[in-house]
């Protein structure tokens, strides 16, 4: 027996569906990078924004590619990408910064 996907159409969390992302994505952890890293992009356009999940598409030297914020810890960035998957996606880049508690 075939699985079906848990959600089909629009994704609860993202607000995107079948098509509105990009194969490649970019995945900053905060939503206001998302604009940011966007603006660097040959063309650009606002695809969804809900809670802590920012969505654009744009085009890097010809390549449709899609930024989409993942917001804080695991369990978010793990719905980020589950559903950007449903979406369509299938390359995820992460990109941002890392820090570490001891100065050493």
């Amino acid at each position: 027996m075939k699985m079906k996907k848990y959600f089909e159409g629009v994704q609860p969390h993202i607000g995107c569906k079948k098509g509105d992302v990009a194969e490649v994505v970019l995945l900053p952890g905060a939503p206001e990078r998302v604009e940011k890293i966007a603006k660097m992009l040959d063309s650009y356009e606002k695809v969804s924004e809900r809670m802590e999940f920012k969505v654009y598409n744009g085009v890097l030297r010809e390549k449709r590619v899609t930024v989409a914020s993942t917001g804080i810890g695991c369990p978010s960035a793990a719905i980020a990408v589950e559903e950007l998957a449903n979406c369509g996606a299938e390359v995820f880049v992460r990109v941002g910064t890392t820090g570490a508690i001891q100065g050493g």
